[in-house]
């Protein structure tokens, strides 16, 4: 049988899927709450996807009717039900909302047993977990709106000095099929000054938010880049051409990464399979959650390729990345914006304890958050700020964020 039945004294249902929306400026964070029918044990994960925040908690609504009744537990079953039965492939909104189920899954399954869950993702692969953040130490204005080297000196600064040893900066200008020269004078004078700001030894990401609109303009920045040493340079060019990141890949002296804005191991393959990129970055929020994101790992590395999940999102989204941190052979390093909002720690008390550029391994069972929902409920929705609507060229054309 594939469940207990409801005789059985060791059964346990889903009873309630519920969601509770907290408004951190840029982002609602859509914390997803589970309920069962033993007293106590819920579950919670986060389905947070920017600027779309109503139709992913209609998605949790709609998802929540095909699995009221079943075992919390049966998590691979339940997953193939939301899809299987969805009928129609569900896009980022509703992979998003399966995504935040399904942490709240692993979660019960840990309380359950008493055990965190990277320990039923495969067990410790790591004694601890490698995290970058952002200039402005996670404050999200600061992120996007880092535009002058006074700014870029004074936030990487403080990053270094909050004891982290990798970066990553948004600095690429908004742009179409060919740079101009006047944007990568500006794009090596940033990268000359956060480079003697945080020394040789601090990890340098640049994330180009595919803001270049053709192969040939995102070439012309990495040539700069690359004389600074960076990590990585993340989504140089725009998802869904696999041939057109493939060309920058075989060209690039930086490694190229990439993933967020790809759905499930369906859309990771042919970027694998193509060996256009160094490092994929799932974001285990929106990609169908840890299980998927364990078999987009398993598939990267065969293919010799690292994993860095993409992770701006909220508190339990950031636990769910160091439970499969903790538990993935192949991942490099973490995203995480600890600093989005003053408050970032009164909702949500979540396992990352980080010493130095480091996350350790945490030891409560499930994902080991809790939620005060009285203090969630001082944050309620409203729209997210409209950063991206600043995308717009001097002449007017609307181009990527």
């Amino acid at each position: 049988m594939l469940s207990p039945t409801p005789e059985d004294p060791g059964a346990i249902r889903i009873t309630a899927v519920e969601t509770v929306v907290v408004n951190a400026e840029l982002r609602n964070w859509i914390l997803v709450k589970v309920r069962t029918d033993q007293d106590g044990l819920v579950g919670w994960g986060e389905a947070s996807l920017n600027w779309k925040t109503r139709a992913v908690v209609g998605a949790v609504e709609d998802l929540a009717s095909m699995i009221v009744g079943r075992d919390p537990r049966d998590i691979e079953q339940i997953l193939r039900v939301m899809t299987k039965h969805s009928y129609y492939r569900l896009g980022i909104v509703g992979v998003t909302a399966i995504s935040g189920i399904e942490h709240a899954l692993w979660d019960i399954l840990g309380k359950s047993l008493g055990q965190p869950v990277w320990r039923l993702l495969g067990g410790q692969v790591r004694d601890k977990v490698r995290v970058y953040t952002h200039l402005g130490l996670g404050d999200m204005r600061s992120v996007y709106d880092t535009v002058d080297e006074g700014q870029v000196r004074e936030r990487a600064a403080q990053v270094v000095e909050q004891g982290y040893d990798a970066l990553k900066v948004v600095l690429i200008p908004y742009g179409g099929h060919l740079s101009s020269p006047a944007d990568r004078r500006h794009v090596d004078r940033m990268m000359s000054v956060l480079r003697s700001t945080v020394g040789p030894d601090v990890d340098i990401m640049i994330d180009f938010h595919a803001r270049p609109a053709s192969p040939a303009a995102a070439l012309q920045y990495i040539d700069i880049l690359a004389e600074y040493d960076p990590m990585f340079c993340e989504e140089p060019v725009a998802p869904g051409d696999t041939e057109a990141l493939r060309m920058v890949a075989a060209r690039s002296r930086v490694p190229i990464a990439t993933g967020e804005r790809l759905v499930g191991l369906r859309e990771f393959l042919p970027v694998l399979a193509a060996k256009a990129i160094a490092v994929a970055q799932p974001d285990l929020n929106h990609t169908g959650g840890l299980l998927e994101g364990k078999r987009i790992a398993a598939v990267a590395d065969a293919e010799l390729v690292g994993v860095a999940p993409h992770n701006p999102n909220g508190p339990i989204a950031g636990a769910a990345a160091l439970h499969f941190a903790v538990s993935t052979p192949n991942f490099v390093i973490q995203e995480e914006m600890s600093g989005a909002v003053s408050w970032y720690d009164e909702v949500v008390e979540a396992p990352m304890k980080r010493v130095g550029s480091h996350w350790q391994v945490p030891t409560a069972p499930g994902l080991g958050v809790e939620v005060d929902e009285v203090a969630a409920a001082r944050h309620p929705y409203r729209p997210e700020v409209p950063h991206s609507s600043s995308a717009v060229l001097a002449d007017g054309t609307v181009v990527d964020w």
